[in-house]
């Protein structure tokens, strides 16, 4: 699950728009397809889209130019919706990113139904990432509002990493018995422990593992294997005993397919991440696959519906204006 990049060329690769175009001859390019995504999975679909592109072209005979667009979850969202940003598929890290666009008319309101898996190739969770020896003994999520400790985390209002961070720090209360108002007095106390807001998860690890500042990252699971293994042993993942389930989704974007004619493309490209051979590679770079059958280590994933009727209602409950996050967060700049 550890075949990473070496640091050098993910310093590279932390550019956050990228082109990956599979081709026989050169400037003999047929479509573009657009995939604007989440912040970590750079690796991932510069794995996955050649692996794509060639097999589209054997069975098509059509050669396909992918353009991959990243950054803070629910940023990107935005962007989409603004028309800053054309995508003709989302492969997002929230529930709610996606709908957002939904609810603009950007894409069917059957949306999550149309592909497998309810549109979720893999799942995900929160854990951390510490100092190599773990110095601090840090352990589980009480452990994080230790005098002095100082943790990274990104932007819950711009991030889906940090809106997951927060919603696992609530669920690792709520579930082992805690109220609602001790979850919220934990969240106000970890983020008076967090000095720096990135805006996606790729920006918060830097600032972790390369500026070396803080004592824990709270970051998606893949992106902890991915960040410890360029850092040679200098950091080491640790599990808490509780998290969040992390779902991300993915959809074709309907108003820009039917405008530039990449359906049939964008259906087959979102089809093949629940492929065998995409399933593997997923796998492989520390996402959990929806097939199953992946080893990673025991911990209690807990599902959103555990402390909100859904995604959409997480969602309004805690990040949407005047909810719980914008209440702790007050002031606090972006």
């Amino acid at each position: 699950m550890k075949r990473w990049l070496n640091l050098g060329a993910v310093t590279a690769v932390f550019i956050a728009f990228s082109l990956i175009v599979v081709k026989n001859a050169p400037g003999n390019v047929g479509q573009t397809l657009v995939n604007v995504s989440y912040d970590p999975t750079r690796e991932l679909y510069a794995s996955l889209n050649p692996l794509f592109a060639a097999s589209y072209e054997k069975e098509t005979g059509h050669r396909l130019a992918i353009v991959q667009s990243h950054g803070g979850s629910s940023r990107q969202a935005h962007r989409v919706i603004s028309g800053e940003q054309g995508a003709d598929v989302v492969t997002l890290g929230m529930f709610s990113d996606v709908d957002a666009l939904r609810k603009r008319g950007l894409i069917a309101a059957n949306w999550a139904d149309r592909l497998p898996n309810h549109s979720m190739p893999y799942t995900s969770t929160i854990v951390f990432v510490v100092r190599k020896g773990n110095p601090l003994h840090i352990s589980d999520w009480p452990d994080l509002l230790a005098p002095g400790l100082e943790v990274v985390t990104p932007d819950p209002r711009t991030s889906g990493n940090g809106k997951l961070a927060a919603l696992a720090a609530w669920a690792a209360t709520t579930s082992r018995g805690g109220t609602d108002g001790a979850a919220s007095a934990y969240l106000t106390a970890l983020y008076q422990h967090v000095k720096v807001l990135d805006e996606g998860a790729r920006g918060a690890a830097t600032t972790f593992a390369v500026q070396e500042i803080g004592d824990v990252h709270l970051t998606w699971e893949n992106e902890a294997l991915r960040e410890v293994d360029a850092s040679k042993g200098r950091l080491q993942i640790v599990y808490p005993p509780v998290s969040i389930l992390a779902e991300p989704y993915v959809a074709w974007v309907d108003r820009e397919v039917a405008r530039d004619g990449n359906l049939a493309a964008a259906k087959a490209y979102l089809n093949f991440l629940f492929s065998d051979s995409a399933q593997e590679t997923i796998a492989r770079l520390g996402y959990r696959p929806s097939k199953g059958g992946a080893a990673f280590p025991p911990i209690t994933l807990v599902p959103v519906t555990s402390i909100a009727r859904s995604w959409e209602d997480a969602n309004e409950k805690f990040f949407a204006e005047n909810g719980i996050i914008d209440t702790i967060m007050g002031g606090r700049p972006r």
